[in-house]
């Protein structure tokens, strides 16, 4: 079983996360921020992935630190669940509708940060979640999980809707770029010969 337990203690957040890429798509979830709660357990619903985050953070100043900590520690499990790629697809991407939004995400099990993040969210503010934090949550991922993502919503009048397909697409993508290629059995999926 492709595992991982991170546990990351600053002076502004304390965050726990448990996360099996092999799951059933089960999700305990307690970071604090119930619109981000909402979103995670997407991700894992459609990523297949088992994830358990437990955080407290500094959420009587707002909640930047604590969301894009919670990217940053779920890109550490993420990368220590991973192992060394031998026999992955290494390639994922997803299209995700609900109602009039719809996204895309592609992401590259690379050992390479990197994103392209072109979401123009139509407000500001999903109840009392801040949608700049959208894209701190990734970056923190993407820079610790040594991937390249791209995300990119295509349409959508409603915040909510955005959020939820861009979420939702994530979890697939990756679903997709940890499954097994049984034609790449015990091979790195790269010419260089290592990610």
């Amino acid at each position: 079983m492709r595992q991982a337990q991170i546990t990351r203690n600053t002076l502004e957040t304390q965050i726990s996360v448990n996360l099996n890429l092999d799951g059933t798509g089960k999700a305990v979830l307690n970071t604090g921020v119930p619109f981000l709660d909402h979103m995670l357990d997407q991700v894992a619903r459609h990523g297949m992935l088992d994830l358990e985050i437990s955080a407290q953070g500094d959420l009587h100043i707002d909640a930047h630190h604590t969301v894009e900590d919670i990217g940053i520690t779920l890109g550490q499990a993420f990368a220590q669940a991973i192992g060394d790629k031998k026999g992955l697809r290494r390639y994922g991407h997803a299209y995700v509708p609900l109602d009039e939004a719809l996204s895309r995400v592609v992401v590259d099990l690379s050992g390479r940060p990197g994103m392209e993040f072109n979401v123009k969210f139509v407000r500001a503010r999903i109840g009392e979640f801040d949608v700049d934090l959208t894209n701190e949550f990734f970056q923190g991922f993407v820079n610790h999980a040594m991937v390249t993502l791209h995300i990119d919503n295509l349409s959508g009048d409603n915040a909510h809707h955005q959020a939820e397909t861009v979420f939702k697409a994530f979890g697939r993508a990756l679903r997709m770029a940890v499954e097994s290629d049984p034609r790449a059995a015990g091979m790195i999926p790269s010419t260089k010969g290592s990610l």
